[in-house]
This record gives C-alpha cells, sequence and structure tokens, in this order.
C-alpha cells in the first residue's frame, strides 16, 4: 500500500509589523517532497485556512524548487489546498509541517491541525517538522493531555538563528524557548547547519538545510 505525506503549510502572509512579505519556505517542501517521492510516497497539502499558501523563500537558481512548481499536479493542489477539518487522520502516514516565518503566526493556535497531527500520530504515523514548522508542535497535545514534545528530543529554528537573520524581536515567540518550555530536549547544531532529530516517530529538523534529511529520517522512522 502506497504511504501517504501530508505538507501543512502556513496560511499567514505578513511578517508581524516589518511590512516584509512571509509564507510557506518552499524549498522546505521541494527538497523532501522529492525525497518522499523517490520511495514511492504520495504527496498531498493542507494548510490552515485553505486555498492558496502564501510563498517564501524561491531562488532561481534551485532546479529541485522549479520543478516542483511547474509539476501540474503540485500546482493544481497547491492552488486550492483543503483545510484540516476536510482531512481524515487515518488517511496519512506522515504530517510534515514546512517552515517560513508565516507558520509562527497560524500554527500554534490552529485547533484542528493540531488534531488532526494527534490523530495520524496516534496513529502509529510520523509528525514530522522543520525550521519553523515545529511551531505547529507547541500546542499539539495527544489524547493523554500530554505535549507531544514532552521529554522528547526535538529541534527547530533556534534562538541563535532568530537572532542571527534579525527577526527575534519580530516573530511572536522565540521557537527554541517555547518548546524547551514544553519539555522538549532541544538539540541544535551551529547556525544553519543541517541538523534532524528522530525520537518515537517525532522528527524535527532545524532549519531549511535540514528539510530533506527530516524526509529521509522520517522514511526511517516508519519503515522500523
Amino acid at each position: 500500500m502506497t504511504r501517504k505525506v501530508l505538507f501543512a503549510l502556513t496560511s499567514h502572509g505578513e511578517l508581524g509589523d516589518s511590512g516584509r512579505a512571509t509564507g510557506y519556505y518552499v524549498p522546505e517542501v521541494a527538497h523532501p517532497a522529492e525525497v518522499f517521492r523517490k520511495a514511492d510516497y504520495e504527496i498531498a497539502f493542507v494548510s490552515v485556512a485553505g486555498g492558496e499558501s502564501p510563498k517564501d523563500g524561491v531562488k532561481p537558481d534551485d532546479s529541485v524548487v522549479a520543478n516542483f512548481l511547474a509539476d501540474p499536479d503540485t500546482a493544481a493542489q497547491l492552488a486550492n489546498t483543503p483545510t484540516p477539518a476536510q482531512l481524515k487522520p487515518a488517511d496519512y502516514d506522515v504530517i510534515y509541517f514546512a517552515g517560513g516565518h508565516g507558520a509562527m503566526w497560524d500554527f500554534p493556535d490552529s485547533d484542528e491541525l493540531a488534531t488532526l497531527a494527534a490523530g495520524i500520530y496516534e496513529n502509529g504515523g510520523v509528525v514530522a517538522a522543520v525550521c519553523h514548522g515545529p511551531a505547529a508542535l507547541v500546542n499539539l497535545r495527544l489524547s493523554d493531555g500530554s505535549y507531544l514534545v514532552d521529554g522528547k528530543n526535538v529541534s527547530s529554528f533556534t534562538d541563535e538563528e532568530e537572532t542571527a537573520v534579525g527577526l527575534a524581536g519580530v516573530v511572536p515567540f522565540l521557537l527554541e524557548s517555547k518548546l524547551v518550555e514544553r519539555g522538549a530536549k532541544h538539540t541544535k547544531a551551529p547556525n544553519f547547519a543541517e541538523h534532524a532529530v528522530a525520537d518515537q516517530r517525532l522528527v524535527t529538523g532545524q532549519n531549511p538545510a535540514s528539510a530533506a534529511k527530516v524526509a529521509e529520517l522520517t522514511i526511517t522512522e516508519l519503515d522500523q
């Protein structure tokens, strides 16, 4: 049976009060999607508000991103994503929370997204997230009331990286610190270096350089 991965995208397009645009970081979807497709996974998408999500991080020299966006089936799906409430956890083996700064605003407060992810996890699936995608984990509780990240090794965009890109005062909270508050054992590499960690079907990565590695670790987790 073909395994299915659901990429969760932010619907938030404004970078706080900075006047700058944001959204989901397209390379953090395109590169892991390539890994999953090579492993014969089916790809699907969901966003907090449904419809088309705002894009960020598209660079003209990234052929993987260019091919991803040019694929007609992918383009059609991205143009009209469902909301979490329209989907059933049993239909997916993985939910992969893509980063991009927009996730910091709408992922944490989406109860429907959290419910969907908890259902996938409690059905034996993997919850994966990269960079700012772990913002979806800060309020994600399992059916016993515990935080999914509590006691687990987790990575994310770090407080140092947020400071380095000049946005520590713009984002609504610092992601690394918030995950630690929720009981996560936060792990990290030097700024912007690849780093990903898997712990009990929770797979997380630090930054855009870690996105493909998160996909690889996710496949390994499901094959165990």
